[in-house]
């Protein structure tokens, strides 16, 4: 793919927004007949690894790095044993694991990958008598749609989320490439929030967001509201349209919230609420993406977050999470956004399951972007398009920069210069001199016509 030999210049004039120059080629969008990809749909689900999502066979047959047991601290191997993807089921899930930046140290410990036995349960009163909670893997009947999408598709088995730690920082990675809270800031947001469940520049007054400098230490915290150039920024600036669709405002899973000049907090009826131009571009409930779809409103470029209940997040996920992601892939898949829409999926972080993979560096006491909490561990990736290589096993390291990458050349855009400058492209996965693979649906066991038709209230996670 094409790489603009340019940056982008940002100077930060006030909280309500950037002027931003660019330098170089490129600087506008794409005529719709010089790339054959007009649409990228990034569905970002939660908490899961390749060893315990994707024991799939096929995969496995064709060289997929997943394996079934593991090493725990004591040097014993584990075998992974079944478990439900929802809380009902002869095994249900029913308990979370910790995801936390020290989760990550204690199962990285050193590059061992041997810790994750020494990886918390929660809450207390959920977690079974079993010593080796984490190594588990989901019941291949239970995600059968996304071995489906994997087989016929690109899986990559070497994604990595880019931060070492828990969804809040990780959603903000999905959008900017980074989780510092200034444009030129050596720290990173490492960790959830604490002190109430809304996050973001509409969170209550006392919560706070810990922040880990470049010797990979927690030393500070601040107000989760950051204020750094993102993706959709540069999408604006270049007219490339954008949208967000996400169960709520205020949520860890919902990216643009924590970015002021998106969000553009302000008092109403004694709440904070965002009311940023640009938060116009976030939808809710994320169920609308099946409507413009087939209203034909599907924007360039779009982020696409579940419920609670269909994010596969464990302790709380009611298992239907493969067919979300299957309802989005058949609306597009079965419309004439097909020929020229690339669908990424991924999962925000690793959940506390156990995986083999050690990151490819962690950096720390150094001068280079990223020390001190990059790199995470792996999260499956399932890249679908009519220009996917078929039945392909990616092996090429990748991370959450590489999906902003790709967007950024594909659509002629200059690098933000955070994780999508250090990132590949995801070049890999695609052959676009091949013929465009026809679309096959995904049969899955909850329609799109049970998710759009739900009226429960949208679930968002309690703490992660």
């Amino acid at each position: 793919m094409r790489r603009c030999g340019f940056r982008l210049m940002v100077v930060l004039v006030s909280a309500a927004g950037f002027f931003l120059t660019l330098n170089g080629c490129g600087g506008s969008p794409h005529s719709p007949d010089s790339q054959p990809i007009q649409h990228v749909v990034v569905i970002f689900q939660e908490n899961r690894t390749p060893d315990n999502l994707f024991q799939d066979p096929v995969l496995i047959a064709r060289g997929a790095d997943i394996v079934s047991s593991g090493v725990n601290s004591k040097g014993q191997v584990i075998p992974l044993s079944p478990i439900d993807l929802g809380t009902t089921g002869s095994n249900p899930q029913n308990y979370d694991l910790s995801h936390s930046h020290r989760a990550f140290v204690s199962m990285y410990n050193g590059g061992k990958m041997d810790g994750a036995d020494l990886i918390g349960c929660y809450p207390t009163a959920n977690c079974p008598p079993d010593p080796n909670l984490q190594f588990k893997y989901v019941k291949p009947s239970d995600v059968r749609p996304y071995f489906q999408l994997a087989e016929r598709y690109t899986f990559g088995d070497r994604m990595f989320q880019t931060n070492q730690g828990p969804s809040f920082p990780a959603h903000q990675f999905i959008i900017s490439g980074t989780s510092a809270p200034t444009a030129t800031s050596n720290l990173f947001a490492a960790e959830n929030t604490i002190g109430g469940l809304i996050a973001g520049c509409i969170a209550l007054p006392g919560t706070i967001v810990a922040l880990i400098d470049p010797s990979g230490e927690e030393s500070s915290s601040q107000y989760p509201c950051f204020e750094h150039p993102t993706l959709t920024d540069l999408l604006d600036f270049t007219g490339v349209s954008w949208r967000y669709y996400t169960p709520s405002a205020g949520s860890i899973w919902t990216g643009p919230d924590a970015i002021r000049h998106i969000c553009q907090p302000e008092t109403r009826h004694r709440k904070l609420v965002c009311t940023g131009r640009a938060w116009s571009n976030v939808i809710i409930p994320q169920t609308k993406v099946l409507t413009d779809i087939a209203n034909n409103q599907l924007a360039s470029v779009s982020w696409v977050i579940p419920g609670g209940r269909a994010s596969d997040h464990a302790e709380g996920n009611d298992g239907s999470g493969p067919s979300w992601v299957a309802s989005i892939v058949n609306a597009i898949g079965n419309s004439p956004y097909w020929s020229n829409t690339a669908i990424i999926i991924t999962w925000d972080d690793w959940g506390g399951w156990y995986d083999h993979v050690a990151p490819p560096q962690v950096l720390v006491n150094c001068e280079q972007w990223g020390c001190g909490y990059a790199y995470g561990f792996r999260v499956p990736l399932i890249i679908v398009s009519p220009y996917a290589k078929a039945a392909y096993i990616s092996h090429v390291q990748h991370d959450f920069g590489s999906i902003l990458r790709f967007i950024e050349e594909d659509f002629g855009l200059p690098s933000l210069g955070y994780a999508d400058n250090y990132a590949d492209d995801l070049s890999d996965c695609f052959n676009f001199n091949q013929t465009p693979l026809k679309f096959q649906a995904i049969p899955a066991p909850v329609s799109a016509e049970q998710f759009l038709n739900d009226r429960r209230p949208s679930t968002d996670p309690d703490d992660d």
